[in-house]
């Protein structure tokens, strides 16, 4: 559990650097990349959850 807290805190500091360094330089590969690590990031969290609580309702 903390191993994923700590990987899903990682990869939103990885989006919010992104999206920095698109407010800084206005180069769109920047918000690209931060938004598609966002999606995904929140897309596996959302997979992790919804597994814990299939878990506690079997």
């Amino acid at each position: 559990m903390l191993v994923f807290r700590a990987a899903v805190f990682f990869l939103l500091l990885v989006a919010a650097v992104s999206f920095a360094f698109f407010a800084v330089t206005g180069q769109a590969r920047y918000r690209r990349l931060g938004t598609v690590v966002l999606k995904w990031t929140l897309i596996a969290a959302f997979l992790f959850f919804a597994v814990l609580i299939l878990e506690r309702i079997l």
